[in-house]
């Protein structure tokens, strides 16, 4: 689904003053962000990440400059020399979630977390008029979060937990989004505001996507390729139904922490889709069967990695890879899993464009 032809606001933003916006994207990845960003008719001057296998999505879908560079080393002279004659400056810090995650509590610290602070000294070296950040919801539990809105004194601050379902994004993935602006009260357009109160769901995303098997691939599309499987998970999944547990199957195919006391709470694991819902959130570990519930709804394989894509919305012809480079499931499942939403971005980007549109006119 696609915010231009969805929206029911009447689209009354000259173009002149759309570029008058220019963002500056940290920690980018595969380019979710900028991505919808550019959709809502922001200019993104460059994106800045670490890690090398950014580069070519990012680069190949969104016709931007990408910087590898640790976003820690980068100084505030640096960031501002990348916006370039644009009165309205937005600084986006989408920084890694995995210190905060449920999967991480358990974690000591590391450098990762400092990366959310860095993003908020960047903020206040440079004073950009407009801010954006998305995370994990567990972020608000930890001090660093509240260092980062000590650092945003002066702004219009909003944030939530944002549900992605009710912005028409097949799957059921919650972020926190926060939003700042110099220029007068900010927020989060609402899913009405936007015509974006319809739920999504598998059927509708990925159903049409050609059959395959596991362990292989559509020769038109490298990236619609699905890990293979064992014998004893295609056993597995064979015995799965959509929205059920391993606890369907016959006892002889549970795996031995599922047999103990304390593996019989998780069931959210060798798991099938559901046709007619919105797909759990996509992590990292989507290409695999045991990871979560990405087992296909109906093939006996886990989702392809372009399935796990298009459930993050990215457009169905989005470039990963060359054409002819064979894919790396654990690569390209971290791109996919790591990225923001690219009609979150969109809907982020549309409400700072609207918000910017209210001041001017």
């Amino acid at each position: 689904m696609n915010l231009e032809k969805t929206m029911k606001y009447k689209w009354q933003y000259p173009n002149h003053k759309n570029q008058l916006i220019d963002c500056v994207d940290l920690f980018c990845g595969a380019g979710g962000l900028t991505h919808g960003l550019i959709r809502s008719g922001i200019n993104v001057t460059v994106g800045i990440d670490i890690d090398t296998s950014c580069k070519f999505p990012y680069e190949s879908n969104n016709k931007n400059r990408f910087i590898e560079k640790n976003v820690k080393d980068l100084t505030s002279k640096e960031v501002s020399s990348f916006f370039s004659n644009s009165k309205i400056r937005l600084l986006a810090g989408c920084a890694p979630c995995q210190p905060f995650s449920t999967y991480s509590r358990n974690r000591n610290k590391d450098e990762k977390w400092g990366l959310v602070a860095d993003f908020g000294k960047l903020v206040k070296e440079i004073s950009p008029e407009l801010v954006t950040m998305e995370n994990v919801p567990q972020i608000t539990q930890h001090e660093i979060f509240h260092i980062l809105l000590d650092y945003l004194d002066g702004y219009n601050i909003w944030w939530d937990i944002v549900d992605c379902t009710q912005y028409g994004i097949p799957q059921t993935r919650k972020r926190l989004v926060l939003l700042a602006s110099k220029m007068g009260k900010i927020k989060l357009c609402s899913a009405d505001e936007l015509g974006l109160n319809k739920i999504v769901t598998v059927r509708q995303a990925i159903s049409l996507l050609p059959a395959i098997k596991a362990g292989e691939f559509y020769k038109n599309d490298p990236l619609h390729s699905s890990s293979s499987l064992s014998q004893l998970n295609t056993s597995r999944i064979r015995a799965s139904k959509p929205g059920g547990t391993w606890r369907d199957w016959d006892v002889s195919l549970r795996a031995k922490c599922h047999r103990k006391e304390s593996g019989r709470f998780y069931s959210g694991v060798y798991a099938r889709m559901e046709w007619d819902k919105p797909s759990p959130t996509i992590t990292t570990q989507f290409h695999g069967f045991g990871n979560g519930r990405f087992g296909h709804p109906s093939q006996d394989r886990a989702i392809s990695l372009r399935e796990g894509a298009i459930l993050q919305t990215f457009p169905k012809d989005y470039k990963f890879i060359n054409k002819d480079e064979k894919p790396v499931f654990n690569k390209l499942a971290r791109l996919i899993g790591n990225a923001v939403p690219v009609q979150l971005a969109e809907v982020i980007g549309r409400s700072f464009v609207i918000h910017l549109n209210d001041k001017i006119t």
